[in-house]
């Protein structure tokens, strides 16, 4: 029953990512989709997506929560973590011990153990060769990704990504880019809007964002 669950909620996602391949499609919306998904398939406790900038700076764009505790830590990732070793690389990464990775990213160490995760992986964002940014995971259980979780993982960030630059001539560089600040000011307004929505309801982070994303939905918009 379970391996039937989680193949039911893999064909879903696979869906719902692929109907975001249209012209007119909301690309705040297909990511936060990714993390979502990811984290509920891969049953990990927090997910987020950081893309390039036109600074040349990963940039969180999604995420599983809008609290600052998350945000903090994917940013530490961003700076110095797998995060970066992996758009670095492009390839994934998997921290099984986030408690026993040594020295390697001293400050991301210290957050992510002290807000209870165990263990991260990051999977890159890529297309034709090039690393547009990386999908991170954390989970609070120690322990690797294993080998069909990891294929799931890049499955669905590469269906995303293609989502993402979809338009025929994505090749140039130009137009990946305007892609990529597209998502970024996006964020932007959101991170604004969430601000004003959150002081002036008295409502959390999340619950702002939740509110924003409903009103979208509901009326049709972006």
């Amino acid at each position: 029953m379970a391996d039937f669950t989680r193949e039911a909620k893999l064909n879903r996602a696979f869906v719902k990512l692929t109907d975001t391949l249209t012209d007119d499609f909301d690309v705040v919306d297909l990511l936060q989709n990714l993390v979502e998904q990811c984290s509920d398939i891969l049953d990990t406790q927090a997910a987020g997506l950081m893309l390039l900038d036109g600074l040349g700076e990963l940039q969180l764009v999604a995420s599983t929560s809008e609290e600052t505790t998350l945000v903090e830590v994917m940013q530490l990732n961003a700076g110095a973590g797998p995060c970066v070793e992996c758009f670095t690389t492009g390839k994934p990464v998997t921290v099984g011990d986030i408690e026993r990775s040594g020295d390697r990213w001293p400050a991301f160490r210290l957050e992510a153990i002290r807000q209870g995760f165990k263990s991260v992986h990051a999977t890159p964002m890529r297309l034709r060769g090039q690393v547009l940014g990386a999908l991170n995971m954390f989970s609070i259980h120690v322990g690797e990704l294993v080998a069909a979780d990891v294929a799931v993982a890049q499955a669905l960030a590469d269906v995303a990504t293609i989502g993402l630059l979809q338009e025929r001539g994505s090749r140039e560089k130009t137009l990946v880019a305007a892609q990529l600040q597209r998502a970024l000011s996006s964020r932007i307004l959101i991170e604004q809007a969430k601000g004003v929505v959150s002081e002036s309801a008295g409502l959390t982070m999340d619950e702002a964002f939740a509110a924003l994303r409903k009103y979208a939905r509901d009326h049709n918009l972006t």
